[in-house]
């Protein structure tokens, strides 16, 4: 009995300016990619169930290319694998603010795909001897949450949420904000012979039967962090995951990338002129392996100060950027460690303060003016608590 657990598809997530020649935009193109590649591996793979675990648009309102191709997808899953059940819920991306507004999501009931966007629902398949318990975003945000409990009689029972675990993710940023909270003893997995989760970005196992499927592509929040939460766990990139119900055996099946993200070695700039600075990102970028071309690259240089900024040669990071998808030269400045300093003294930051340490560590375009950024961030944090009367 072989399930597939997708989440966090993020079709329509649009990023950085470059266009398909079709006049698309290219991160959307790469996401569309990245679940086509699923989709047919998915299929070679001929699982008995397919479970999808929400945020599966971007965005509430997709874009009708979106639209589309989830259809086409869906359409040739059913075809396909005609027996394997697929079960779709809404994550928090995909839950209009007002229940009266509705959800696209609606609309891939005419392939027979089991859609759960509001409540939970239990969804029972004789010929698996299986039960689904699907408990979407909207369902676990209600003062009265449903009772997390399995089928009685059928000798599979699984569990599929979109909801936030705590801690998972928080070290680096690497979690969205606005996920419903989950306790594990609220799952209570030993009593599912597999939990089937989706909200965090990275496959990660919360319990021995109780895993984050994680994205099928860096569709943010903070991908770099991601690539580290990845290495941290032994991963190589994104993919979804493959369980063995009978077993509990859980594996990861890659997915190729469609693009490469490339967090080159970061360089201590501390006492180096522009001319020196410029030499290591020069000889970091002809390093880089695969090289950067149509990549998505970050550079980080801490302990440069604004003048040795603003004296590189833009000339040739202009260069970089057109070779790239999206070159980030992220520079910090001296600053951030006095900010840091400050912190470690224990006084409670104000929220201007605060402010002002979140835009300071932000990565940022090495042509932005991170000062400035603080800057206007702090007077506009000021300017609405006297609005508020704070």
């Amino acid at each position: 009995m072989k399930l597939a657990h997708l989440a966090d598809l993020h079709l329509g997530f649009r990023q950085y300016e470059r266009q398909t020649p079709r006049g698309g935009n290219q991160r959307e193109a790469d996401v569309a990619e990245a679940f086509r590649r699923a989709v047919e591996d998915v299929v070679a793979q001929r699982p008995d169930l397919i479970v999808l675990a929400g945020d599966i648009f971007n965005s509430v309102r997709p874009t009708n290319p979106a639209i589309l191709f989830l259809f086409q997808q869906l359409q040739r899953l059913r075809a396909a694998l005609p027996d394997a059940p697929i079960v779709m819920i809404a994550g928090e991306h995909d839950t209009p603010r007002s229940v009266e507004t509705g959800t696209i999501l609606r609309l891939y009931e005419a392939l027979g795909v089991e859609v759960v966007v509001d409540q939970a629902r239990r969804l029972s398949f004789p010929s698996l001897d299986c039960a689904v318990l699907a408990v979407p975003h909207q369902a676990l945000t209600q003062p009265d949450r449903p009772a997390l409990r399995p089928q009685r009689g059928a000798t599979f029972n699984v569990l599929l949420l979109h909801g936030q675990m705590p801690g998972v993710g928080e070290t680096r940023g690497t979690v969205e904000y606005g996920g419903a909270p989950l306790e594990l003893d609220e799952l209570a997995p030993a009593q599912w012979n597999y939990v089937a989760l989706g909200h965090y970005h990275v496959a990660q196992e919360v319990a021995a039967n109780a895993w984050y499927a994680g994205s099928l592509e860096y569709v943010n929040p903070n991908p770099w962090g991601q690539l580290q939460d990845e290495r941290e766990r032994g991963q190589q990139g994104k993919g979804y995951l493959l369980v063995d119900l009978k077993t509990g055996r859980v594996g990861i099946r890659p997915i190729a990338p469609v693009r490469r993200h490339i967090d080159l070695p970061i360089i201590e700039g501390k006492g180096l002129t522009a001319k020196e600075l410029d030499e290591r990102i020069a000889a970091a970028v002809a390093a880089a392996k695969p090289a950067i071309d149509d990549q998505v690259v970050r550079l980080l240089a801490f302990d440069v100060s604004r003048d040795t900024g603003r004296a590189l040669d833009h000339a040739a990071i202009r260069g970089y950027k057109a070779r790239a998808l999206h070159f980030q030269l992220d520079l910090r400045r001296p600053e951030v460690q006095r900010l840091e300093m400050a912190t470690a003294q224990g006084r409670r930051q104000t929220l201007p303060e605060l402010t002002r340490a979140f835009l300071e560590r932000r990565p940022l375009d090495a042509d932005l003016d991170r000062a400035e950024l603080a800057r206007l961030g702090v007077e506009y944090v000021e300017h609405a608590g006297q609005e508020d009367g704070s």
